[in-house]
């Protein structure tokens, strides 16, 4: 039997769990990433001993990354160590109030207890819907593309749906459980996890706050960047070829079939199977055809304007993950969206791993990650005026809500706009998550692994389906790898 060679364009976490997956079962890999790192959007930058990540800066759903891990015959507790997340973050208001938001449910409560007994009963309630959700996607969308789900046996689980709040708008949704505007507010972030509105997006994101809060948040000792540092170990052992500086150019076919690939440099490289980890709208322009689709930007999900600070004193009063709110969310959310524009008052994530990893920084100091939600538009310069401008209302942000000033401490700084995100990974005008999960179309019906009109071509990474976020793009891994196994016989 011929040994089966498969290319994979772009090594991002997508494209590393399926060499990896792929390598174990017996194929010869090579992966192309046009980088000088692997990663993708989950990457790092250090300097004068700060280390930061640059991308995900928390997991969920652990046994994902466990069952990558037993697919290529190892352990992941062999390669990193996953810290749990208590509390998971704190929150602050710009009204004052500030509390932490545990996965410990006697802790949760407790904290509920202080906006009233109602508000204990809408939490359970709206983890009782994400834990319905939760069963039904479990079955079908994390398991299967959408054409899939129609096989015998599999089209049961969508009749567990629940039809009261779980087709609907999430922001009513979320309503409809919590009187608290602190409680709205908290659980209207969740769609953000995504790049979406929460007042756009439909009520089966509710998921994703009941996957946070059931199973916890985790933190990999060492950054989230040892995630990929272990694949590439893994990938190594299992003699997958990477190759890094090495952009594609074209994927060749002979007829209605891939036979391999072309790099920037003349290379050719056959192949048997393509895999496209980044934009599926980039691949009818590397096939040669005419109308590569890149995303519309009102497709797109959000950017991010995010600030490294390398901060040369301790900061004990800093929680590992903290939300600092805006006044008016709709109006940051209308901003974004409608007027396309940095807003005017941004809600602004501190992430300071060094709180929980001192490996992060060089003995004394913090490693601080500070995050605001940009629109990804293509004609935004990001110049300095602009960089300052939306530096000025994200420390605004900050000061309100009682952070201390540390502006005169730091010692290493860098800043990773839109323009720099979009141009540094592919992505049009930075959207980190593809396209926005607005309306259950754009939620549930992204882009297939499968290509439907090229034979041997797939699609991984979170610009496909399932989607954003490093687990659901490891299931993406998984489903595409499944996908090969079951069309491409060697």
């Amino acid at each position: 039997m011929r040994e089966q060679t498969v290319v994979i364009i772009g090594g991002g976490l997508g494209g590393l769990g399926a060499a990896v997956r792929l390598a174990a079962r017996g194929r010869r890999v090579i992966v192309c990433e046009s980088g000088a790192t692997f990663g993708g959007k989950m990457n790092t930058f250090e300097h004068s001993g700060f280390r930061f990540d640059t991308g995900p800066s928390l997991i969920t759903m652990p046994w994902v990354f466990e069952d990558l891990f037993s697919a290529a015959g190892s352990r992941l507790a062999d390669h990193l160590e996953l810290a749990p997340m208590h509390p998971i973050s704190e929150y602050v208001y710009p009204d004052g109030m500030r509390f932490d938001y545990s996965s410990s449910l006697p802790e949760w409560l407790s904290t509920l207890e202080r906006f009233g007994r109602s508000e204990a009963d809408g939490f359970l309630r709206f983890m009782e819907l994400g834990a319905r959700l939760f069963a039904v996607s479990r079955e079908t969308f994390l398991r299967y593309r959408p054409r899939d789900w129609w096989r015998a046996g599999e089209i049961a689980g969508l009749r567990r749906m629940p039809l009261r709040f779980g087709w609907g708008n999430y922001h009513r949704t979320v309503e409809a459980h919590f009187r608290s505007p602190h409680l709205r507010q908290l659980y209207d972030r969740y769609p953000t996890y995504v790049g979406s509105s929460p007042y756009q997006s439909p009520a089966t994101l509710a998921v994703i706050p009941y996957i946070e809060y059931a199973f916890g948040g985790w933190y990999p000792q060492g950054g989230l960047y040892r995630i990929v540092e272990s694949l590439v170990e893994l990938a190594r052992v299992l003699k997958v070829e990477l190759r890094a500086g090495a952009r594609v150019a074209s994927i060749d076919r002979a007829g209605e079939r891939v036979c391999g690939v072309t790099l920037e440099d003349g290379e050719k490289i056959r192949a048997d199977v393509v895999v496209m980890n980044g934009d599926a709208g980039d691949a009818p322009g590397l096939l040669g055809e005419a109308g590569a689709k890149s995303l519309a930007p009102n497709d797109r999900s959000m950017s991010g304007l995010v600030f490294l600070f390398g901060v040369g004193r301790t900061m004990p009063e800093l929680r590992h993950h903290t939300i600092f709110f805006s006044e008016d969310y709709r109006r940051e959310f209308d901003e974004l969206f409608v007027e396309r524009k940095f807003p005017s008052d941004p809600t602004v994530y501190v992430n300071a791993p060094s709180r929980t990893d001192r490996s992060v920084v060089p003995g004394e100091g913090e490693a601080l990650f500070v995050m605001a939600n940009a629109p990804a538009n293509d004609g935004d310069e990001w110049d300095e005026a602009q960089i300052a401008e939306a530096r000025s209302r994200v420390m605004a942000t900050l000061a309100r809500g009682g952070m201390k000033a540390f502006e005169n401490d730091v010692v290493v700084a860098d800043v990773w706009t839109p323009r720099r995100i979009g141009a540094k990974y592919l992505m049009p005008g930075g959207a980190i998550y593809g396209a926005h999960s607005h309306g259950w179309r754009k939620a549930f019906l992204r882009p297939p692994n499968k290509d439907r009109r090229v034979r041997g071509l797939y699609y991984v990474g979170g610009g496909t389906h399932p989607g954003g976020g490093a687990p659901t793009v490891l299931i993406s891994a998984q489903i595409t790898s499944e996908l090969i196994e079951r069309y491409e016989k060697s």
